[in-house]
């Protein structure tokens, strides 16, 4: 059977005349009729009397019409759902992105995102790598910024937007300040400021211990504006990815020995449909210009 056929058959229960059932369905009597003739021979039984002066509904048909009405809301609801699934107009996301992240920098595309796609309202919420995942995986967040030097959970489908390298974070006039590049051995001597968030602090720590170069914290701190504060007042240096230095009076250097670099990348939870808003969302996020962007 199909839809219009149930559709043409509970307009002639409520009218219970073909000719007005066939006007409010806005087909012809005779394609009606033959859908209701087609309708009778897949079900097995007749569903209307007829005759000159009324159309009156069988036993069967009194039956199959409590059953083909609730398909046809069912059907109903489907598609209204799946229309306002595909909608753009007033949609939301929530987007997770790592605290690790330079905020100026990805503020960028959030407003040419907001300019582009003005009815798509985005919650931002930041924190650590691990912690995203988890709220992605439990259905907080609908997508996520992500970068980690190990690989990513199976339950995550990710997309590489840009990529950065690791680098040490100095203030102005530091005796860095005359290097092109810095090798990572050479912050022995330095006050380190360890950024506790970061989601590379294991991998570099690791790094310099396979180095047998021992460094000593000064100071520590979940959080990236007072790390870089600190180090714009000259109180020691950080490891830091080289787009999340914003600040005047800091300074960056990139690391030749050995090479560090993140990958930063959306995730999504694989198996989870995502809604239009999020697709239109991904699909900007790959298209924009990160390393255009970030440079300036």
């Amino acid at each position: 059977m199909e839809m219009h056929e149930i559709r043409y058959f509970m307009a002639v229960c409520q009218t219970l005349n073909f000719h007005r059932a066939s006007e409010s369905v806005h087909v012809s009597q005779p394609a009606l009729t033959r859908a209701i003739q087609k309708l009778e021979a897949d079900l097995g039984g007749y569903l209307f009397q007829r005759n000159k002066s009324h159309v009156q509904l069988t036993d069967f048909g009194i039956l199959m019409r409590t059953h083909l009405g609730e398909v046809l809301e069912r059907a109903e609801t489907a598609k209204k759902n799946a229309q306002n699934f595909l909608s753009h107009d007033s949609k939301s996301l929530t987007l997770g992105v790592m605290c690790t992240i330079g905020p100026l920098r990805f503020i960028g595309f959030l407003n040419q995102f907001r300019k582009c796609h003005p009815r798509i309202t985005v919650t931002v919420i930041d924190g650590a790598a691990g912690e995203l995942v988890e709220l992605l995986k439990d259905g907080t967040l609908d997508i996520a910024v992500l970068a980690q030097p190990e690989p990513f959970d199976d339950a995550l489908q990710t997309k590489e937007i840009y990529s950065e390298r690791f680098g040490v974070a100095f203030s102005a006039g530091h005796r860095f300040d005359t290097c092109h590049t810095i090798r990572l051995a050479d912050i022995r001597s330095e006050p380190y400021l360890d950024r506790i968030m970061c989601e590379y602090s294991n991998y570099i720590d690791d790094l310099l211990k396979n180095m047998e170069v021992e460094i000593v914290s000064a100071h520590r701190s979940e959080r990236e504006d007072w790390i870089i504060a600190m180090v714009a007042a000259g109180m020691g240096v950080c490891c830091i990815a080289e787009f999340s230095v914003t600040q005047p009076g800091v300074a960056f250097r990139p690391f030749i020995d050995p090479i560090i670099a993140r990958k930063v990348s959306l995730a999504t939870i694989s198996a989870r449909p995502q809604s239009a808003a999020v697709i239109t969302f991904a699909k900007s996020a790959i298209e924009y210009d990160w390393l255009e962007n970030l440079a300036h």
